[in-house]
Formats: C-alpha cells, structure tokens, sequence
C-alpha cells in the first residue's frame, strides 16, 4: 500500500466525522458561511495558516514549497442542494430544505485530509493551492473565484478536482478524455394565447394546446436536425400555467435544459429552437417570448494531465482500477477553470462492494460508502506531487538540452 493511502486510511475516523458535520448542517451556494468558519478552523489545526476568503464564502489555503516552482491547484466544492434529506440517519440534515445529496460534504472533507497530508509531507519544489469553492450548484462560483483572481494570484500552472460517483464501486476511478461534462444551457418558453371559458375554445387561443405542441416540436431537434454522431439533449423540467379546470389559459411557461458537447451543436440548438417555437405559434395565432440562457461549458480533461493522473491512479489503487468512459451530459463548473489552465476532472467511486446500485446524485436518499474517501485524499495528494514531480523532471531534461 502507498504511503499516502497509508496515511489516509489512518484519517477515516477524522474523514467520516468532518463529512457527517457538514452533512447536517448543509448550506446553499454563496451562503456557506459556516461551512468556511468550519473549513478555516481545520486548517488552523493543521497548521495551514495562509488561508483567505474568496468569492464571497469561499476560501483559497496555500501550501508552498522549500524551493520555488509551479503552482498546482486543487479544488473542492462547498454547497449543498435545495431538497429535503429524506435518509434515516443520525446524520440527515438538520436543515429544512437542505441537504448534501451531490456529495460536497465529502469533497470538503477529502480535500481536508489531503492538505493536511500535504502541509506533513512538505513540499520539495512548487506549491499548492487548495481552493474551497462556493455555489457550484447553478450558481457559478467557479466563475466569481476566476474573477476575483484566483488563477492568477498565485500563477496557477494546471487544477485538478474529483466527484463522487455511485455507479463505480469504491476503490476505483474513472475519467473521461477531453470534453468530460456537457454544455449545460437553460431556457424559459413563454407561450402567450388568448384565455377564455373551457367550453368555447374557438373564441380563444389556448396555450397550453400551442405548448404541447412546442414541447413535441423541439424534439424532432435532436433527432432530425442533430448528426446522430453528436450529443444532444433538450429537457422540459417544468411547465406553468393555468388557474382552473373549466379556464383556458392565457399563458404557458415551459423551463428547461440543452446539454451539447459541441459549440457548433449548441448554436445549431438555440436557433433551431427559436425558429420551431416561431412557426408553432404562428400557425395557431399564438405569440411567445423566448429566453435561452449559456450555461456551464464542457470540462475539458488536458491530455498531458490524464496522463499523469493515470499513474497516480496506478500507484495509489493498483493497476486496473482506472476506466475510461464516455463523457456525461450532466454540467459541472469545474469547467471554467479548465478552459484557461491544463486540468483533470475525475470521479471517485463510492458505492459499496455489496451494493449492486445506490442512489444517483440529488437523489432524497443520496448517500456514499464512507470508506472511499481515504482513497480520494490519498489520490488528491498524490496527484499534486505528481504534477510537481513531473514539471520538474521537464525543467531539468530541458536544461540539459
């Protein structure tokens, strides 16, 4: 067993202890005011000292080495999610509402023991900066961290970061080449009609006919005006409108997503969508207001930093415990980060081995094997002093030259 995985396994205790306190007291994005407090208070204990607040509640610590070098930056996600906790367990949430069901809890947590790992090995060249980054749920706390400098305080040189993941059992990892995560955009669809008395359509125009006509509409995007090689989805999540059963409604308000991976595939979505939204409600007299927002881009997954986390993986789990996968169509904002420094985003299994399936991300009933996370500490560490190991190995072999 690797030192490392050595030393993260002796943590278990401490690992479990900090997860199952932040998991009843679950904060939403930018309000993780007590989550930070918690954060610093770890970090003091360790003997981490140069710690700052970022973003609002977010925090960057720094790590630095005996000798100058790169800086490597390793991020954790802070906030929970808007949903009851439904699990009965003495650690459930204790807040209405609330809840970490997408596995934050244990990011902080791994991320915990991985600087304190980190501040014990002392690092020989380069550094470290561990970020705890607020309000990855929607809210785009990866992005107010880059504008507040994050990237370029420090001259960060490449970022990593993990997500639990409870289709892969513990003691393995996967990642995905390239585009890892799906372009995650939203729109809202306003269908305006004319409302009037159920029993007498003909004198209204009824938008919640004209909606369904739209939501069955837009579907034909993806299988008629999408290459069947590419990826695409568009979601109707939520539909709003009308008061009573015996009233047509005067308006209809569709929510949804678009997932792509490709930039051309999201333009070619939000245009197709307009121009299909326009004729539907041309041909039945109707009139609409269209809102389609960009979201998240894709995570890009840098070649050279797959290959590198490729042999922390083999060093800290074995050989074959590694997959490579298909991309996700789910969004995350790790992304941002990744579009301006070389980056890796994998994901950790955490379903335990008598388990054949437990339940998915913001899920009530989300929950992880707590024993996986010795394993995500160790691999956060290890792949820090990999990435500075590796820098320097080029220096001097291009010194040499």
């Amino acid at each position: 067993m690797h030192s490392l995985l050595t030393k993260a396994m002796e943590m278990q205790n401490d690992l479990s202890t900090w997860r199952r306190h932040l998991h009843q007291y679950p904060e939403l994005g930018f309000q993780e005011y007590n989550t930070g407090a918690f954060i610093r208070e770890k970090l003091k204990e360790f003997g981490i000292l140069e710690v700052s607040r970022i973003a609002e509640t977010g925090l960057m610590a720094m790590l630095r080495g005996k000798n100058p070098g790169p800086t490597v930056m390793l991020r954790a996600d802070m906030d929970a999610l808007p949903i009851q906790d439904e699990k009965n367990v003495e650690y459930a949430s204790k807040i209405d509402n609330a809840a970490h069901l997408c596995g934050h809890d244990a990011h902080i947590s791994m991320m915990l023991g991985a600087a304190k790992i980190l501040n014990e090995t002392k690092i020989e060249n380069g550094n470290v900066q561990i970020i705890f980054q607020p309000a990855e749920e929607g809210l785009y706390g990866a992005k107010k961290m880059i504008e507040e400098n994050v990237l370029g305080e420090n001259n960060v040189a490449a970022a990593a970061a993990l997500h639990v993941q409870p289709t892969l059992p513990t003691g393995e990892v996967s990642i995905c080449p390239s585009s890892s995560t799906a372009n995650s955009d939203r729109f809202v669809i306003k269908i305006i009609g004319k409302g009037g008395h159920a029993a007498h359509p003909h004198v209204t125009v009824d938008s919640v006919a004209v909606a369904a006509e739209v939501i069955s509409s837009i579907q034909h995007i993806v299988s008629r005006k999408v290459n069947p090689l590419d990826n695409a989805v568009i979601s109707v999540g939520k539909i709003t409108g009308g008061s009573a059963r015996n009233v047509i409604a005067p308006s209809v308000t569709l929510v949804g997503t678009v997932r792509t991976l490709k930039e051309s595939v999201q333009v070619n979505i939000k245009e197709e969508m307009e121009r299909i939204i326009s004729g539907v409600c041309q041909a039945f007299e109707a009139s609409f207001e269209f809102n389609y927002e960009e979201g998240y881009p894709s995570v890009d997954n840098d070649e050279e930093m797959l290959s590198i986390f490729k042999s922390t993986a083999s060093s800290i789990l074995g050989e074959n415990k590694l997959s490579i996968v298909p991309p996700s169509m789910g969004g995350e904002d790790f992304s941002y980060y990744t579009k301006i420094v070389p980056s890796v985003f994998f994901r950790l299994g955490v379903r335990p081995h008598n388990k054949e399936s437990i339940y998915s991300h913001h899920h009530p009933l989300f929950d992880i094997d707590e024993d996986a996370m010795p394993y995500g500490t160790a691999l956060l560490s290890k792949f820090a002093l990999d990435f500075l190991k590796h820098k320097q190995t080029l220096e001097k072999t291009v010194s040499f030259r």
